[in-house]
């Protein structure tokens, strides 16, 4: 369009230049008077003659311009029909069916880094971490060698007279780990344990100043917080602001950092900073994540963007603690990649487990006789066979002496002279007695260990933020600030073991469709947050805000890593849906209001709203079941289209319809192009009345060895119809993948894989055996492989179906899709569309449209089949049959 204009402008320049000029001409002629002297009045012959001459060279430089201007319209129409690109971009196309198309550019699906775009960007390259994780790993012997008394470690040995300069400083901290779900359901959970858990807080840490604890799951707070009396309020927030009571690390759960996304993430750690600002003005500055099964280099970076500025672990492979224990290396300035502007101080727990036994020193045989929850008569006792003892005058100074020298075998293992003992495990202190024995007894030690010089040590209860003041304050550094002579490192902590071979990683993918649900949820989260803004803006600009519904809706960020028991599972799933429904009553409700034109007229329908969403799953494990859309001879049919991410992209769009003959049409009447695709009603037969929206394809069935020829490569499979080589036409070298499905069996022994572990019996056994059938869907848009069993009574647990459909330019020279049905499903998705967000919304008007079944078929459900470029501007679509029936859609980003 610029050119065009450009062109234009030039020519009627050059125009008015030739005009003028013959205008001058004249007119020198006709006020000449020498000239009017020598006629008399007449011009002699050969000057008529002359200027005739000139009047024609005019008219042939006139023309000649004309048609160079012609020239270059052609040329301009030339370029846009045979959809060749300009230097500086590409250029729309006219396709064969007519229609105007938007070529991919060729860009990749996401925005380059500016140096204005981040601040790490601008500053200079920071040193190399000292301990970089992968180097670490290949240090390694993970021989398991018993350590005596610690089991995974090593003996540890002290001279009595070191702290006899520098007292010991002990930091016992209580603490309480609430899984939102775990064996008993959220709600269960509360009404059984946690709530109890805040009701004796109130009640005990008042009892005596001196007494501390920490809480890090926010969404059981709330919960407690909103069904307590202003006088319960009063007392926790007195608590909380006086500092015996911390809320470590703040977010909604103690998020799993294996499976979730990091949106989930960061989103869980807003909803519980914001509602701990709001309703108490607390920031939280220490992080607490002793139950994640791994530990990601995710979480210290958003952390530290939180303005947290130190944190703690616990769940890290055996051998990596025990290494990280003989080099005193167990506190460190975590680091990502790019810079130290990242660093936060960590804290690595260095024995098996967060619970008591575990938690004072290397022998848990002694460590567990100071968990007074265990004193004879509890329905808790000590493994190892020998109890704790109430701690009285008699034995104060023995016990005293006994829990010491653990405090000091553990502090050998770190670089100051301040120690933590955590004091606490799951779901503790729901009983007053607990309270009583745990805070009663330890006090009696602590006033013991202090009044005595000659113990040189100071022991007292403390917040996860007192003991890290401490560690700053010992090594004369601001908060976190790097201590001297402390270590750099980089990397992560995956996967997790926490003995022998017991690699916790089963959980990886257990329950895949709750996993596949908590992203569809995400998608939806994120795109209901932008359109409820952008509608609730509009509102308020044009004074509507009454009219405009604010809806609330819920989050759910934990359940990632499905190893909750059934009826657990079942609820999660259960919330999830009603949070999925909510948000796409939200989506609707802003999708609505943003395309009238006149608002003023908007209405909202609650019971009847005005756009449906393109899927509906009726039950918490059910599959999506699209909505077929029921077109009409005499009306087109409208769709929205939404593209959530925050930049143009090149996405496929699916539509089903109930008839082959359609057009698609965008908002001022332009065809485009469209393929139709087959939709499965089998594993081998395709729906006769439900049809995908594409343009014309071709139905091969082929055998089993296969060598496909499409415009821009050469793609061969094995006989699993598994991708081999891939050369692209104009390039000679042959790219070799390797890509197997493979099976592994499970142990006889009493250990076995399950929701947490991956124990296979041994290698993994690569193929299946099945016979297959091979099926081509080629097009114009994009080509589907299918690969289905040819059994003769094939059982659900029996079909293996693959699915692999090829994008000739949508990301980069090559990209495949693949799903895999083996009982569950599980798929790998293009980057971008696992992301949140990352899916595009889309929507339409309920009239006429029924809900149409989702035939079974190799999952691809998330898979969108039609390829369409959503820019940052208003799209409106309209389909459209050869006998007038049409759907029209709006989008917009």
């Amino acid at each position: 369009m610029k050119l065009k204009k450009q062109v234009t402008v030039c020519g009627g320049a050059i125009f008015c230049v030739a005009v003028f000029s013959l205008y001058l001409m004249l007119d020198k002629v006709q006020h000449d008077p020498a000239r009017r002297q020598n006629s008399g009045g007449n011009f002699p012959r050969s000057q008529i003659s002359v200027l005739q001459n000139r009047i024609e060279q005019l008219e042939q430089l006139l023309e000649e311009n004309h048609q160079i201007i012609s020239h270059i319209k052609d040329s301009v129409l030339e370029l846009t029909d045979t959809g060749a690109v300009s230097p500086s971009g590409h250029l729309p196309f006219r396709s064969s069916n007519g229609s105007w198309v938007l070529p991919f550019d060729g860009r990749a699906a996401f925005l380059s880094i500016k140096p204005q775009d981040c601040q790490f960007a601008q500053g200079r390259r920071s040193s190399p971490a000292e301990l970089q994780m992968l180097d670490v790993y290949s240090l390694l012997s993970f021989d398991n060698v018993d350590g005596g008394v610690w089991k995974q470690g090593f003996e540890i040995t002290y001279d009595p007279n070191e702290w006899d300069d520098e007292p010991l400083q002990v930091f016992v901290v209580p603490h309480s780990h609430n899984d939102p779900g775990w064996v008993k359901t959220f709600d269960k959970y509360y009404y059984d344990q946690t709530q109890h858990i805040f009701n004796n807080m109130v009640v005990k840490l008042t009892e005596d100043p001196r007494r501390k604890f920490i809480w890090s799951e926010i969404s059981f707070f709330v919960k407690w917080w909103e069904n307590a009396d202003i006088h319960k309020q009063e007392a926790m927030r007195k608590l909380i602001l006086g500092g015996q009571l911390e809320m470590v690390t703040g977010g909604w759960v103690m998020t799993d950092e294996a499976n979730s996304h990091y949106f989930a993430m960061i989103d869980q750690l807003i909803e519980g900073h914001q509602w701990l600002e709001r309703t108490l003005g607390v920031i939280p500055r220490s992080g607490w994540a002793v139950d994640p099964f791994g530990h990601s280099a995710t979480m210290p970076y958003l952390l530290k963007k939180a303005n947290i500025t130190s944190m703690l672990i616990q769940r890290v492979h055996y051998s990596i603690k025990k290494h990280f224990s003989s080099t005193r290396s167990l506190e460190f300035m975590w680091r990502q990649s790019w810079g130290e502007c990242t660093d936060i101080f960590c804290h690595m727990m260095p024995f098996y487990s967060y619970d008591v036994p575990h938690t004072c020193g290397p022998d848990p045989k002694i460590c567990c006789q100071f968990d007074f929850k265990r004193l004879p008569g509890s329905r808790v006792n000590c493994p190892w066979k020998v109890p704790p003892r109430a701690v009285v005058d008699a034995n104060v100074a023995e016990r005293a002496a006994l829990l010491l020298d653990q405090y000091r075998k553990k502090s050998k293992l770190f670089r100051t002279k301040v120690l933590l003992v955590p004091l606490g495990d799951d779901f503790r202190y729901d009983k007053a007695l607990e309270w009583d024995q745990q805070y009663q007894n330890y006090q009696r030690l602590f006033d013991y260990m202090n009044a005595r010089s000659e113990m040189h040590v100071q022991a007292q209860f403390g917040t996860l933020s007192d003991y890290f003041n401490a560690v700053y304050k010992a090594n004369d550094v601001a908060p976190g600030t790097r201590p001297p002579d402390h270590p750099v490192l980089s990397g992560d902590f995956f996967a997790y073991a926490d003995r022998e071979d017991h690699y916790w990683s089963g959980y990886y993918t257990s329950r895949p469709f709750y996993k596949n649900l908590d992203r569809v949820l995400e998608s939806h989260l994120r795109g209901a947050e932008i359109l409820y803004s952008l509608a609730v803006a509009h509102a308020r600009h044009g004074g509507m805000e009454g009219r405009y519904p604010t809806t609330d809706y819920a989050l759910l960020t934990d359940a990632r890593p499905g190893t909750a028991k059934e009826v657990v599972v079942i609820d999660y799933g259960s919330r999830m849906l009603r949070a999925l429904v909510g948000l796409k009553r939200v989506i609707i409700n802003a999708a609505h209001f943003l395309i009238m034109k006149n608002k003023d007229v908007y209405r909202f329908y609650q019971t009847e709203p005005f756009l449906e969403t393109d899927d509906k799953r009726p039950t918490q494990d059910s599959l999506p079941q699209r909505t077929l859309i029921e077109l009409d001879p005499n009306s087109p049919r409208y769709l929205v289209v939404f593209n959530p991410v925050e930049q143009d992209r090149l996405c496929l769009v699916t539509a089903l319809v109930n008839t082959a003959r359609i057009r698609l049409l965008t908002e001022d009447g332009q065809t485009l192009p469209v393929q139709l695709s087959a939709q499965w009603s089998s594993a081998v037969q395709m729906s006769p009345e439900v049809y995908q929206v594409c343009e014309a394809l071709g139905l091969m069935l082929r055998g089993l060895d296969v060598c496909l020829v499409i415009d821009w490569a050469l793609i061969s499979f094995s006989l699993y119809l598994v991708l081999q080589t891939i050369r692209r036409k104009d390039d000679p070298q042959v790219m070799r993948v390797q890509f197997q499905f493979v099976t592994y069996g499970t142990r006889p022994s009493k250990d076995k894989s399950g929701a947490y572990l991956f124990l296979p019996d041994g290698k993994a056994k690569v193929g299946f055996g099945y016979p297959l059938r091979t099926v081509f869907l080629q097009a114009q848009l994009f080509l589907d492989c299918f690969n289905h069993p040819l059994l003769s009574s094939p059982t659900q647990n029996d079909v293996l179906s693959t699915a692999f459909t090829f994008y000739p330019y949508a990301f980069g020279p090559v990209c495949v899709c693949v799903c895999v049905c083996m009982g569950l499903p599980v798929g790998l998705s293009p980057a971008g569309h696992g992301r949140p967000g990352g899916r595009t919304k889309t929507f339409l008007p309920p009239n006429g449209a029924g809900n149409g079944n989702n035939p079974q078929r190799p999952e691809r459900e998330n898979e969108s089949d039609r390829l369409f470029r959503l820019q940052g501007q208003s799209h409106a679509l309209q389909l459209n049959t050869d006998g007038s029936k049409e759907i029209k859609a709006h989008g917009f980003s």
